[in-house]
């Protein structure tokens, strides 16, 4: 591995004691109005290479462009100049590199004893991205240091009228650095409107906002257990999925990012795979980014039931129904049901239930006469061949019908739950009729009439509890057929990945009761993806997209936590269910400051002789404590 964990829960990577060079990496950071890719390296000789690309994803170029960001890449152009005792400096080779929430590149002391550090981050709240310089004199005499540069400004014009980019050297000018003391000097990156003021970045305040946005996030839903690895894997996803949620004219927003998606929803990425995750977080802002999508999506439910936008981009003012209908139905109605259920709000689940039961029917009306629910493509989007009926779109339905039955009980609507029961026991048969299958010498599922070929999203089964297939498909989706260095392949044969499926089959290979089995290709996937090449965030996928590093995909990991090893699953506002899969090595395992259903609480899992013990702490009481079997259910309501 080519990083390491700190005892401070950062990784670093050691650049002076690589001897794998060149090397290069990006990784991106986001704020409500900003979002940077940052692409860094070392050079053959440890030098520092390093390119910023900076994101202004509500600064519009082009009317309904939905890729009209205003962007701009900086190199090696934007640096001050710097006068050591008269004479430039050059930046020596690195040290290492830190990457917390923040970027930080450490160099080697100069011949003259200044230690340089760069530190890189985006505003929380404004249009900036900042890179702070800090030279401390390490050696033994005083120094004379002079920054100058102007920085830059051009126009642009857009949308909203002409915009100023800038990029200012924020500088104290020339002063003597005497031993152990430092200068400090930095570069933020800004667009606006002409029309509005300069802005006037106050660093210091800057820097405490992102440290105070990454202690939040870092206090709350905290995993522990015996792998350093996941838990850390856990600390980085929870960042990634919490920061990238934007300020729009629609109001707050969760949007994937990735250089492509700012400022809009997706069926999936959004309804299906983040925002079940946001209620256990319990950070405020990305609740109510959660919230807005499906309301966003509830006022394009028509009483004509026609098919759904698969997004909402350009905040909102264009609907995009390129792939036709994705199954996003079926995804709103799984993903809003079980949102609602964790976030334990009874005004927001009433709010929401016009919308679930809306998709529900909507799927209804698209179930074919052999009982599985029929899209025109997945979410995917035609990539790969999916045909008239997908097994993803009916599993979702599936899923989304078992929530929506708990969540229509919880309010009340108990012969609606019932039916959805009913259809749900006669969906889950059609399943099996329709896809069930021997793909490839295994007997697991076609992903669609005709296919021929293992696909990954045989998983999605074992997520919803579906486990008549599970030995043919565990062994499937381990197979060499499928499973490689990156996770799944998304079809037997092929190169390409998407992380989101590989999260998924974790989630349902623990699920299933093949704790080990999942625990082992989970470390290797984490440790792969924290420590490896390309750090530290799960990607969107590859060859597309650069391997990206989308946010949902990081909720996603996080739920593979949540609902694999701890087997939570929401069944009412105050309660849910827990089978937990506490591997064979492991002690104990623990959910710390999980903030769902309405209360804040600690899961905590130990074992006793061939038995658990499940504990549900809130605060100084014990809301609940039961011991059991491996693989028992436990059943939790909290007062």
């Amino acid at each position: 591995m080519r990083w390491e964990l700190t005892a401070d829960h950062a990784i670093t990577w050691n650049v002076a004691e690589d001897g794998h060079l060149p090397h290069e990496d990006h990784v991106e950071m986001s704020g409500r109005r900003i979002s940077t890719i940052v692409t860094y390296g070392a050079d053959a000789d440890g030098r520092l290479t390093l390119a910023r690309e900076v994101i202004w994803p509500m600064l519009r170029t082009m009317p309904g462009d939905v890729r009209g960001y205003l962007r701009r890449h900086y190199g090696d152009e934007c640096a001050p100049d710097v006068l050591v005792d008269g004479e430039r400096f050059s930046p020596p080779p690195l040290r290492r590199v830190r990457f917390d929430g923040t970027l930080t590149f450490e160099h080697r002391p100069s011949a003259s004893g200044l230690a340089l550090v760069r530190t890189l981050w985006p505003s929380t709240n404004s249009t900036a991205v900042f890179e702070q310089w800090t030279l401390r004199n390490s050696g033994s005499r005083r120094i004379r240091v002079e920054v100058t540069g102007s920085g830059t400004t051009e126009t642009d014009s857009g949308v909203y009228g002409e915009y100023a980019l800038e990029t200012q050297i924020i500088a104290p000018g020339a002063r003597d650095v005497t031993p152990g003391d430092a200068v400090v000097f930095s570069i933020a990156f800004t667009a606006r409107k002409t029309a509005d003021a300069p802005l006037a970045p106050d660093l210091a305040a800057e820097l405490q906002a992102r440290e105070g946005f990454l202690r939040e996030i870092g206090s709350a839903l905290r995993l522990e257990t015996p792998e350093p690895a996941l838990n850390a894997a856990f600390d980085f996803a929870k960042i990634r999925a919490a920061e990238s949620i934007f300020d729009t004219a629609m109001g707050l927003v969760h949007s994937p990012g990735g250089g492509n998606y700012y400022g809009g929803i997706w069926a999936n990425d959004q309804a299906e795979y983040s925002g079940p995750f946001f209620p256990f977080l319990g950070y405020a802002t990305a609740n109510e980014a959660a919230l807005n999508a499906y309301r966003v999506f509830a006022r394009a439910m028509t009483p004509a039931y026609e098919a759904l936008p698969s997004s909402f981009e350009v905040e909102g003012t264009v609907a995009w129904s390129g792939a036709g209908d994705r199954g996003d139905a079926a995804m709103i109605a799984y993903g809003a049901s079980r949102f609602a259920l964790a976030r334990g709000d009874r005004e927001i689940a009433e709010e929401l239930w016009p919308a679930i039961a809306w998709c529900l029917e909507f799927c209804r009306r698209k179930t074919s006469a052999t009982g599985i629910v029929e899209s025109d493509s997945d979410e995917l989007e035609n990539r790969f061949e999916s045909g008239s009926a997908n097994l993803s779109t009916s599993t979702l339905a599936y899923g989304g019908l078992r929530s929506a039955a708990n969540l229509g009980r919880e309010l009340g609507h108990s012969e609606q739950a019932g039916e959805y029961d009913r259809r749900a026991d006669v969906l889950r048969a059609a399943i099996e009729g329709y896809f069930g299958a021997n793909v490839e010498g295994f007997d697991t599922y076609r992903y669609y009439d005709g296919n021929t070929v293992l696909r990954s999203w045989i998983c999605l089964p074992l997520t919803m509890g579906i486990l008549e297939r599970k030995a043919g498909t565990i062994a499937a989706l381990f197979s060499p057929r499928l499973w490689t260095d990156d996770g799944l392949a998304t079809e037997s044969g092929d190169k390409v990945f998407w992380d989101r499926s590989t999260l998924y089959a974790l989630r349902g290979v623990f699920a299933a009761g093949e704790t080990e089995l999942a625990l082992r290709h989970l470390i290797a996937y984490s440790q792969r993806r924290l420590l490896g090449e390309h750090v530290p965030y799960p990607v969107e996928a590859y060859p597309e997209n650069n391997q990206q590093h989308l946010s949902a995909e990081s909720a996603l990991y996080c739920r593979v936590a949540i609902e694999g090893i701890f087997g939570v699953t929401p069944t009412g506002l105050r309660s849910f269910t827990c089978t937990p899969r506490l591997p064979a090595q492991w002690p104990a395992m623990a959910l710390r400051g999980v903030r769902a259903f309405g209360r804040s609480f600690d899961l905590h899992v130990e074992r006793k002789g061939a038995g658990l013990v499940v504990t549900v702490q809130a605060g100084e009481r014990t809301a609940f404590r039961d011991e059991g079997a491996e693989g028992d259910t436990f059943a939790v309501v909290l007062p």
